[in-house]
């Protein structure tokens, strides 16, 4: 018991010592690292090529996507809350990130073999997808539990956001290279910038949209390093076989106190909620647009770097916003902004805008010409507005809450909660869309997880 006492009562006083600010800085890049997969992979570039290429038509590739991300997403549900507890346990933060970065950088290399038109493709291109998906999901389990020992507990909100903002900048910057240097439209052979493509890319086989998920390996690879030198982890408790016994041990007794702790069970219910409606509007948002207005990669991409430019705006004022006024407000004002947006889509098509008659899209009208696909890319700004501050203040809400010598033990909890029934958004999306042959039908089904969650954060009290 001494021992005990004595381990715990180092843990709690370790923040109180807190790194120099090229350790916090380093740590941030973490985010930078990460965020080519969403941007590339998930929402702007990859996921939409194969909906549109790869499969055999929109509804198709909507659909099989769904069905991969929720198998990814029960996997990273079932087993976030044991690793958490595991590091806890071992006190390590790093060789997990590193391990894990490795299956994401892996699953992002092969996902190249995606070539248009190949249905023999389709399932060893969603298997190397569903291995990135689980990588760079449990990577980030460790990176968020090394927060408390960076910064003072009043400004880790402020450090939450911050970390969101740069990695929506790499985002941008990724998207920028992308379209700008690599994808091509395919009639002219030419990118965003006017040039040929680099690396002697071939437009009509779509290299440039599919080399989108090796640079994002290859991204995370470079820009993660200043995290691995720079800032510091704890040092290591017990040996590794330990480790799993008081893992395990300490994550059952965790879920058995879990109901006395009702703000923390309400959070995690929440969050599990709206943490799932937010994942499939991202993830869904470049295949929509893709059927509805029939956008091609570049002005997917571009509609992606606005997105992330309002993303990154949004973050960095929600975390000040966070520090000023906590982060249940800022989660509060997020969900209603997400809300209305995915509301005013539903109200969207090529033709009408809130069942007002419209021009419709002409080819070679313009980017983002006509008044519907001005009124897409405005809501789309709010979403990415209201994006970041959401998880951000997400991951704080659970900093302020959660015992701080079990802080990834927690965090592996809040991922379970963002995953565990984080194939349900997906998978609803693919079974209504494949039912109703609409996307616009799927996509329906988001508005329930928003007013959920939003029920259920009522009761949390901080």
């Amino acid at each position: 018991m001494a021992v005990a006492a004595a381990s715990s009562a180092s843990v709690t006083a370790a923040p109180k010592t807190y790194p120099p600010r090229s350790a916090v800085i380093s740590w941030m890049f973490f985010d930078w690292a990460a965020q080519p997969y969403f941007s590339l992979i998930t929402t702007f570039i990859f996921a939409p090529y194969f909906a549109t290429r790869v499969a055999s038509d929109a509804a198709t590739g909507q659909s099989l996507w769904g069905f991969a991300t929720a198998a990814a997403g029960l996997i990273i549900a079932l087993a976030s809350p044991m690793l958490g507890a595991i590091a806890d346990a071992s006190g390590r933060r790093k060789p997990w990130i590193a391990g894990f970065g490795a299956i994401f950088v892996i699953g992002a290399c092969i996902m190249w073999i995606g070539k248009p038109g190949d249905p023999a493709l389709i399932l060893p291109l969603l298997i190397a997808y569903g291995f990135a998906t689980i990588g760079v999901e449990f990577a980030t389990v460790f990176n968020n539990a090394m927060m408390p020992t960076l910064v003072p507990p009043d400004k880790i909100g402020r450090l939450s956001g911050s970390g969101w903002a740069l990695g929506y900048v790499g985002g941008i910057l990724s998207l920028i290279i992308v379209l700008g240097f690599m994808a091509a439209n395919p009639t002219t052979g030419r990118t965003l910038f006017g040039l040929v493509p680099i690396l002697g890319l071939d437009p009509a086989t779509f290299e440039g949209d599919r080399i989108s998920a090796p640079l994002s390996g290859l991204w995370f690879v470079v820009f993660v390093l200043p995290m691995f030198l720079l800032t510091p982890d704890f040092p290591a408790k017990v040996s590794p076989g330990n480790a799993v016994r008081a893992g395990l041990t300490g994550l059952r007794h965790t879920l058995s106190e879990l109901p006395k702790h009702r703000s923390m069970m309400a959070f995690l219910i929440a969050n599990m909620i709206y943490t799932d409606g937010l994942v499939s509007l991202f993830a869904f948002g470049g295949i929509y647009a893709a059927g509805t207005f029939g956008w091609n990669t570049i002005q997917i991409g571009t509609f992606g770097i606005v997105l992330a430019v309002a993303g990154t705006f949004g973050a960095f004022m929600g975390g000040k916003l966070d520090d000023a006024f906590g982060p249940k407000r800022v989660i509060t004002g997020s969900i209603l902004l997400l809300l209305t947006s995915i509301i005013a889509i539903l109200l969207i098509d090529r033709e009408t805008i809130f069942f007002i008659k419209v021009a419709p899209p002409v080819p070679g009208g313009g980017l983002f010409a006509a008044p519907a696909e001005k009124a897409y890319l405005a809501l789309g700004c709010l979403i990415g507005m209201a994006g970041g501050p959401l998880q951000a203040a997400s991951r704080t809400l659970l900093i302020r809450l959660a015992p701080q010598d079990r802080i990834a033990q927690f965090f592996g909890l809040f991922a379970l909660t963002g995953k565990v029934t984080s194939f349900m958004g997906p998978l609803l999306i693919g079974l209504v869309t494949a039912v109703t042959a609409s996307q616009k039908a799927g996509m329906a089904v988001l508005v329930l997880f928003f007013v959920g969650g939003l029920g259920l954060l009522a009761r949390v009290r901080q």
